[in-house]
């Protein structure tokens, strides 16, 4: 089996990295964890070869992604968020995928999937973008926006994605459907995070959100 490098962006979530680091260094499919800080932090963690740790240079989720990514050397790297909401049993799964795809995403919304964070905002928000994506960007997937995604890394940055922000979540997809890259998806059950809150605020990032979707659509029009 191919070993990947996982990329855990951290901006308010170093409670929960002490509880989903030191099993994930255990798995034998990961070659090495990216922790992409948002700052400085004075806690130190686990001294282990397989762990880097680096400070994010630009602001935003999007960003320390796309900084994690560049510095990934192995062939294929996923996106692992720091609340502990990511089910690391699906990564065998992915990474056999990955034989004929480019990119894997996750989704709670397939048959036999789940949600154990979802609100009815964000239930109600997830299905609303998703349909969108679909109806104007062509990305066919059922959850748009749950970051969870195996991906070929030089492919990944090869994308050139912008979206330093949550508009990633939009600009990322679509820019694999542009690009004609192959991907899939597979069904996953997202657990409750283990502390602390969202930190997506659902009025001003789901604006942000709408306003990349009406843009990457604008680009795909005048393509046409």
């Amino acid at each position: 089996m191919d070993k990947i490098n996982l990329i855990i962006p951290a901006k308010e979530e170093i409670s929960n990295l002490f509880f989903i680091i030191k099993p994930l260094l255990k798995r034998n499919e990961i070659n090495k964890i990216i922790l992409v800080l948002h700052k400085k932090n004075n806690k130190k963690f686990i001294n282990n070869r397989k762990l880097k740790v680096i400070i994010q240079k630009k602001s935003g989720y999007g960003a320390a992604i796309k900084e994690g990514f560049k510095i990934s050397n192995s062939k294929y790297s996923c996106i692992f968020n720091a609340d502990g909401s990511f089910n690391a049993k699906d990564l065998p799964k992915m990474i056999k995928l990955s034989k004929n795809n480019d990119f894997i995403f996750a989704s709670r919304y397939l048959k036999g999937a789940g949600s154990d964070d979802d609100n009815i905002i964000t239930l109600c928000g997830n299905f609303i973008f998703s349909l969108l994506g679909r109806l104007l960007l062509n990305v066919n997937l059922r959850d748009i926006l749950y970051t969870y995604v195996l991906c070929n890394t030089k492919k990944f940055n090869r994308l050139n994605l912008s979206s330093n922000d949550f508009r990633f979540c939009i600009e990322f997809p679509y820019k694999v459907v542009e690009k004609k890259f192959n991907y899939t998806q597979i069904k996953s059950k997202e657990f409750k995070r283990k502390f602390g809150v969202k930190n997506v605020n659902e009025l001003k990032d789901g604006f942000l959100i709408f306003t990349e979707v009406l843009k990457c659509f604008l680009k795909r029009i005048l393509k046409m």
